[in-house]
């Protein structure tokens, strides 16, 4: 089953939104994804399989922000894959979303 959760606070929101998904992770979820603003730009990191998998590679992209959005899925449309994991971005980079 698909959870989202998103953060805009004054505090190192991706630690809270990783913290969020492991929570989530009761529900079962092939995917998992983050999107966050850092530096005036968007940053996506999504990989199938457990939040642990996502978790290694936020770490290795040290990325830090006080706003963005988090996202596990349960594939009932398409593969389970990195491509199809949320969040998804627009053609432009300037918008990210997720979706259950």
């Amino acid at each position: 089953m698909c959870g989202i959760i998103g953060y805009v606070g004054g505090n190192h929101g991706v630690a809270i939104m990783m913290e969020g998904l492991e929570k989530l992770s009761y529900r079962g979820y092939d995917s998992a994804g983050l999107a966050v603003l850092q530096d005036d730009q968007i940053k996506i990191l999504k990989k199938r399989g457990k939040a642990a998998v996502l978790k290694a590679e936020v770490n290795k992209a040290h990325l830090k922000s006080r706003i963005g959005i988090a996202h596990t899925r349960w594939a009932t449309h398409g593969e389970p894959s990195d491509v199809n994991a949320h969040p998804h971005a627009d053609c432009t980079g300037q918008f990210a979303v997720v979706h259950n």
